[in-house]
């Protein structure tokens, strides 16, 4: 077969993968809203609310053109929104197998002329591995309800199929309008969901690998220059420009005595007008690689805009109206999150360190009269040295009782503290062997590990439960493995529902082997899925230093580290097909991969 005849039969299947997935979706979306935050979402979708930090502008929008469906049967609308949610995911679902295609036809061959075998191998390939994933536990569970998920999934596969198409396209003249497209959606998912900013080092990997010699320096400083622009967007672009906005309005207004918000109109002209200047005189003096930064910071600020819904309708004054975000200074705590407080990741204290005094941060600002004035101070706690720790995982005195269930008592050295009336007293402090032990039984095993082994391998039953070997573990369906590890599965019927799932680890073999085989076929492209996988995955455990006895199960968080396993799972097809003997490569890929599916 030539070209022409896979491209027909590629776009025939990717079609399929999608028609499937959606329809699976849709005849199984939640028939109104479930627990926790869908109902908010589709409240202030439906009426343009502002719902809770930091928002979802972007995907209000998109989800009010869904509850237009409803008409005037507003019992409908949240049937609209969670269809809205299953198109997401299907189209999701879509990209997946197009970016498994594509890491399958680098390992045949890059010139197109394949036969039927080749054929496939490459479309079997990207079929079971979108499948497999449109059938895991956590990615239907999102794929069915109003949350913001499903919508934020398909940026991130959007954005890496952009880059890969890219690579594609590189040595031709108009290739970085993909690397522009990528900066834009990437503005827009701001307005969705921050995961999608996770996709940020597999993209540079990407670039780096097309553009220039690899090396394992040259990698790692790939690596460092994706770590420096992530941070710049998450610390930079999105808290920066607020920032700046504040610190105009505040000297226009208190120093020049000009309106409120006067300030604001100047910031925003002179921005508009500097990255306008930039890029023409970027393209007039053919500075090719400035130029496409600056139009992809430009694109990012344009998507970022989005977040002017949230001051429009707050100013609206809506019934429900989070933080009342309606100037600037609101704006700004609202986009930071600050009502849930922080979480140490570098440096902090143990749980049970003594507070010595509170300590007063920045000004809060306030209109008053014709000016604003500082109605108070952030404050934070400072606490006894002592206790203080590199890389805190036992942090949250809120769960001060919890902690004991996963590492013990404390088993550090005791230290004598005096406390606010005189009094003496000694407290254990923590050891940072526990902390390490917190964070790989509790942060890595319980909240991720377990996670992604519901998918691959099989899940206990949906009772939440905080270690408790009858609820919520993952399991594998091989009698003596479930029992030599959780004891006896043969559990009331009370205790087993419609949670349960089996599969016997195939999947997750499957994977391992499409891992392997990538690795040893592409490299450079195993590296790159395998740094979507860790910053999806890992790196966001570390990243939220989650505390014991979380109200709810997270799974949610890791869809992306399962998106990029199911691509090795696709790979393990091939793996599977290429060990087939010579004489059966007629027929012997069907049969094989219509096995897998099953």
């Amino acid at each position: 077969m030539n070209r022409m005849n896979f491209n027909l039969w590629n776009r025939l299947t990717a079609w399929g993968v999608f028609v499937l997935s959606a329809v699976v979706y849709i005849l199984t979306i939640e028939p109104s809203v479930s627990f926790w935050d869908c109902g908010e979402f589709i409240s202030t979708s439906y009426n343009l609310e502002v719902g809770h930090p930091p928002g979802a502008p972007f995907f209000m929008l998109l989800a009010r053109l869904f509850t237009f469906f409803a008409g005037s049967d507003v019992t409908k609308v949240s049937a609209c929104v969670n269809v809205f949610s299953a198109l997401c995911s299907a189209a999701t679902i879509l990209l997946l197998y197009l970016t498994v295609v594509h890491f399958a036809r680098k390992i045949v061959r890059e010139d197109g002329a394949y036969n039927a075998f080749d054929i496939v191998r490459i479309c079997g390939s990207g079929v079971v591995g979108a499948l497999a994933y449109t059938f895991s536990d956590t990615f239907w569970f999102s794929a069915v309800e109003g949350e913001v998920y499903a919508c934020s999934s398909l940026f991130t596969a959007l954005v890496f199929w952009a880059i890969l198409q890219w690579e594609e396209e590189a040595g031709e003249q108009l290739a970085n309008r993909w690397l522009v497209l990528i900066a834009y959606l990437m503005g827009l998912s701001i307005g969705v969901h921050l995961l999608n900013l996770l996709a940020i080092p597999a993209i540079v990997l990407v670039y780096y690998f097309k553009k220039y010699p690899v090396t394992a320096r040259g990698t790692w400083k790939a690596l460092a220059v994706s770590a420096v622009m992530l941070l710049f967007i998450l610390y930079g672009i999105i808290p920066g420009v607020i920032k700046i906005a504040i610190g105009f309005d505040l000297f226009f207004v208190n120093t020049l005595h000009l309106p409120f918000n006067s300030g604001i109109i100047v910031y925003a002209v002179l921005l508009v007008g500097a990255l306008v200047w930039g890029v023409r005189y970027t393209m007039r003096h053919e500075k090719i690689l400035l130029n496409t930064i600056l139009l992809c910071g430009t694109v990012i600020l344009l998507g970022y805009a989005s977040y002017a819904l949230i001051v429009i309708r707050s100013s609206a004054e809506p019934p429900m109206n989070l933080n009342n975000p309606q100037n600037v200074f609101n704006l700004q705590s609202f986009l930071n999150r600050e009502q849930y407080g922080d979480r140490p990741l570098f440096y902090g204290a143990y749980y049970n360190a003594p507070i010595l005094f509170m300590k007063e941060g920045k000004n809060v600002y306030a209109k008053e009269g014709d000016h604003y004035a500082v109605i108070s101070r952030k404050q934070s706690y400072a606490y006894d040295k002592r206790f203080m720790t590199l890389f805190p995982r036992i942090h949250s005195e809120r769960h001060a009782s919890f902690y004991p269930e996963w590492i013990g008592q404390p088993a550090g050295p005791s230290i004598k503290v005096t406390q606010s009336d005189g009094s003496v007293e000694r407290i254990r402090r923590p050891s940072f062997a526990q902390n390490l032990q917190f964070l790989f039984r509790y942060q890595l095993d319980f909240m991720y590990f377990r996670y992604f082994m519901w998918n691959f391998s099989g899940r206990q039953n949906d009772i939440p439960g905080n270690g408790d070997v009858l609820k919520g573990n993952w399991i594998t369906g091989i009698p003596f493995f479930d029992t030599m590890r959780l004891g006896p599965q043969d559990v009331p019927s009370s205790m087993s529902n419609k949670g349960h799932n089996t599969y016997f680890m195939l999947p997750l073999l499957l994977g391992i082997l499409g891992l392997y085989f990538h690795y040893k076929q592409r490299g450079s492209d195993f590296g790159v899925v395998f740094t979507l996988f860790f910053m999806t995955g890992i790196a966001i455990v570390l990243y939220l230093n989650q505390s014991p006895n979380e109200p709810r199960e997270r799974d949610y968080s890791y869809a992306g580290s399962f998106y990029a396993f199911a691509i090795w799972i696709g790979l393990g097809v091939m793996a599977v097909l290429d060990a087939l003997p010579a004489w059966w490569h007629r027929t012997g890929p069907a049969v094989v991969t219509v096995l897998l599916l099953l």
